[in-house]
């Protein structure tokens, strides 16, 4: 694959993302049915980096259900990250930076059925 063909590859899955993620936002679509179908562009820093916000997102139910300033300010950045993507540019390097501090591996893999899902968050969390 030459770099046009990468550029356009990381614009077409960023686009993709951001349909997942306002999909996710407007319960059109559960956080595991968005990382079933996630692009598997393991090179791009942006989709690693929105893959985690998702897994967060999940994560923080809990969280989200007690404190609405809380889920409001998570909803609003997921959002804000949306348009980034809608547009097929990359996120700032200071989002990105955010998720590889605490997120070094990534998480996308090709096989994203439940087993390998939950398998990965256990890992991700060091159950």
């Amino acid at each position: 694959m030459n770099d046009s063909n990468g550029v356009a590859s990381y614009i077409r899955d960023r686009k993709k993302v951001s349909e997942l993620v306002i999909a996710v936002l407007t319960n059109k679509m559960t956080v595991l049915e968005a990382l079933k179908v996630y692009p598997k562009n393991l090179g791009d820093p942006t989709l690693n980096a929105v893959f985690h916000a998702l897994v967060h997102f999940e994560a923080d139910e809990d969280l989200r259900a007690k404190d609405s300033l809380y889920k409001d300010e998570q909803d609003n950045y997921l959002e804000e990250i949306a348009n980034i993507l809608a547009n097929g540019d990359s996120l700032p390097f200071n989002i990105i930076d955010e998720y590889v501090k605490y997120h070094k591996e990534s998480l996308i893999y090709p096989n994203m059925d439940k087993k390998s899902v939950f398998e990965r968050l256990k890992k991700m969390i060091n159950i």
